[in-house]
C-alpha cells in the first residue's frame, strides 16, 4: 500500500489543479496551493485503531501527509503533544472543561516544528537543495534545524526585534541568517529577491509552498484522536500567518470525509493582538480578506503579521464553523500568562496567552458556555520569551535571613 495517498494540489481560490510531484509555489492567481488526497482509498486502507497503535509522532497519519517515500521523512520525534486539563484555571474563568494542547514540548519549542518537519521532508524528496524564508523567529529556527537534519541549506531573514533565542537557534543549525530593520513583510521581499538569484533554493514563506500546512494540520488530527475521536466544542488559535488554524480546519474536513468524526465541527476562534488585528477587523467588517496594517506592534511577536497571504482561508474557516475572532491587548496577554502559570504551573508563550485572554472574554460575553469543552493551542514554550516575566526580587546577604512571611 502507498505510504501517502497524495493525489494533487489545488488552488485555494479557483480550485484549479496542479501537479504534486514537482516543486510548486503559489497558484497562477497568487493563492496558496492545498494538498489533496484520495480519501476514499485512505478510508479503505487504514482504520483509526491501526493508527492508534502506531508510534506517537505526527507521521502516524502518513496516509494523509505528502511524503511518498518514508526514506525522505526527516524527524526529531515531533507530534502527539499533551492535551492537558486545566482544572484550577478553567474553574477561575468559568470553563471547567478547558484543555490546553501544549506545543511548547515539541522539538525547537514551538508548533513550527510540525510544518518544518513535513515541509523539509517533502522538499528533500523533490530535490530541493536549500530552503529560504522570512520569519518572526520561531519558524526560521525550526526550518533551520530540520534543514540541517535533512542535509539541506537554509537562508533566513527575520526582523531585528524578533526573539533573540531564535537567532541563536538558526545560527546553531548553520543557517545563513540576516536581520532586517522592519517587519516580516519586509523580510519576505528580501527573501523573494534572494531566491530569484539562487539555483536550487525554494521560497518556503508562509503558504508559498503547499506542505507547511500539512504538518500543522496534524494538531487537528491529534486533538480528535486524544479526545477519543470526538471533536471539542471550541478551538482557539493565535492567528498571525494563520497556517495553524487553516490546517486545523482542513484536518476537520478531512476527518469528516473519512468518516472518523461526525458532521459536527468545532467552532474555530482566531485570536489576534489589538496591536495587529487585520483579520479581526476584516471579520467584523464582513470582508473576505484583510488589508495591510501599517505600524503594527505587539509583544506576541508571532502574531505580528500586517497582512497574511492566507487571511481569506482563516476567515473562511472561522465562518464555516460558526466561530469568531477576538483581539486582546498586550496587558491582557501578560496578565493571563501570569495567572495560568500561578494556577497550573505552566509557563506558556505570549501567543498562547492571548488565546486564554480570549477565553476569559468569550466566557464573560456568553459566547462560550460553561459546560462546553474548549481547547486552547499554546503554540510555544514560555522559556523562549524570558522578557515576559520580570525578575525583581530581594537579594539576601550570605549571613541574612529569609523573611518569616512574604
Amino acid at each position: 500500500m502507498p505510504y501517502s495517498y497524495l493525489s494533487h494540489l489545488e488552488c485555494s481560490r479557483t480550485g484549479t489543479t496542479y501537479q504534486a510531484d514537482q516543486v510548486q509555489g503559489v497558484s497562477e492567481v497568487g493563492a496558496p496551493l492545498l494538498a489533496r488526497y484520495d480519501l476514499e482509498r485512505v478510508r479503505a486502507s487504514v482504520t483509526r485503531d491501526e493508527i492508534a497503535a502506531r508510534p506517537h509522532d505526527l507521521w502516524r497519519y502518513h496516509e494523509v501527509l505528502p511524503v511518498r517515500d518514508p526514506a525522505y521523512v526527516t524527524t526529531l520525534g515531533e507530534g502527539m503533544t499533551p492535551l492537558l486539563g486545566l482544572p484550577a484555571y478553567g474553574a477561575s474563568v468559568g470553563v471547567p472543561g478547558l484543555l490546553m494542547k501544549d506545543e511548547g514540548l515539541i522539538p525547537t519549542g514551538t508548533f513550527k516544528a510540525r510544518g518544518a518537519a513535513v515541509g523539509v521532508s517533502r522538499a528533500r524528496e523533490l530535490g530541493v537543495r536549500a530552503v529560504a524564508m522570512p520569519t518572526n523567529g520561531n519558524a526560521g529556527a525550526a526550518w533551520s534545524v530540520y534543514a540541517a537534519r535533512a542535509g539541506l541549506g537554509s537562508l533566513v531573514v527575520m526582523p531585528v526585534d524578533a526573539p533573540e533565542i531564535t537567532r541563536r537557534e538558526c545560527l546553531a543549525a548553520g543557517a545563513e541568517l540576516y536581520l532586517v530593520d522592519g517587519l516580516i513583510n519586509h523580510a519576505g521581499a528580501l527573501v523573494k529577491a534572494a531566491v530569484e538569484e539562487r539555483t536550487g533554493y525554494q521560497d518556503v514563506s508562509t503558504l508559498k509552498e503547499p506542505y507547511r500546512i500539512e504538518g500543522k494540520k496534524t494538531m487537528g488530527y491529534e486533538i480528535v484522536e486524544q479526545l477519543g475521536w470526538q471533536v471539542p466544542d471550541v478551538i482557539l488559535y493565535p492567528a498571525g500567518g494563520g497556517v495553524g488554524i487553516i490546517g486545523i480546519h482542513k484536518a476537520m474536513l478531512e476527518l469528516r470525509e473519512l468518516g472518523w468524526i461526525g458532521q459536527k465541527l468545532p467552532r474555530l476562534v482566531a485570536v489576534q493582538s489589538t496591536g495587529c488585528p487585520p483579520i479581526v477587523e476584516a471579520f467584523v467588517a464582513g470582508l473576505d480578506e484583510s488589508t495591510l496594517k501599517e505600524g503594527t506592534h505587539t509583544l506576541a511577536f508571532g502574531i505580528n503579521v500586517p497582512k497574511a497571504l492566507g487571511d481569506f482561508l482563516v476567515l473562511r474557516g472561522v465562518r464555516e464553523t460558526g466561530g469568531t475572532v477576538v483581539a486582546v491587548s498586550d496587558d491582557a496577554i501578560l496578565a493571563e500568562l501570569g495567572r495560568l502559570a500561578a494556577a497550573e504551573g505552566t509557563w506558556i508563550c505570549p501567543e498562547g496567552a492571548a488565546c486564554f485572554a480570549a477565553v476569559r472574554e468569550l466566557r464573560e460575553s456568553g459566547w462560550i458556555a460553561e459546560q462546553e469543552q474548549v481547547v486552547v493551542l499554546n503554540t510555544g514554550a514560555g522559556l523562549k520569551y524570558p522578557e515576559t516575566v520580570a525578575v525583581d526580587v530581594p537579594v539576601l546577604a550570605p549571613d541574612g535571613e529569609v523573611p518569616a512571611s512574604a
